[in-house]
């Protein structure tokens, strides 16, 4: 089973459409929500982790493209130099997956397995600790 983070733009004429429906009806892909902006009558977006094997995947992102929605793999992730981190907590109050979390300690936490990619950290940061890693 293999594990994607794509990022879904679709028009406002597939708001009608069961999309996340035919991708586990139709391609065995399990969905995992990150992140929604969907308004009625306009375009909406979707962060999505999706996991299935790579053909099933292969089919259901072609299948999407062939609905007019557009398919961008999130190839990129927050890095964070951890060893001067004052453990402020600035990061925490934007971190709305709960990616960056202060334990009983006041320590910073960070689970990349939460991170979304929204990059609401990087501006929060006083000490500029976060970037962007495009692999």
């Amino acid at each position: 089973m293999k594990k994607k983070r794509y990022l879904l733009k679709f028009p406002p004429q597939s708001g009608d459409k069961a999309l996340s429906y035919h991708l586990v009806k139709d391609y065995d892909i399990r969905i995992n929500i990150l992140k929604a902006e969907v308004r009625l009558g306009k375009t909406g977006s979707l962060v999505l982790e999706l996991a299935g094997t790579s053909d099933n995947l292969k089919k259901g992102i072609s299948w999407l493209k062939d609905n007019q929605v557009s398919c961008e793999p999130l190839d990129k992730q927050i890095q964070w130099n951890q060893s001067r981190c004052i453990h402020c907590g600035n990061c925490t109050a934007v971190c709305f997956s709960g990616a960056l979390t202060m334990d009983q300690n006041w320590e910073l936490n960070f689970n990349s397995d939460k991170c979304i990619v929204c990059e609401l950290c990087v501006p929060a940061c006083p000490l500029n600790l976060f970037e962007i890693d495009f692999r």
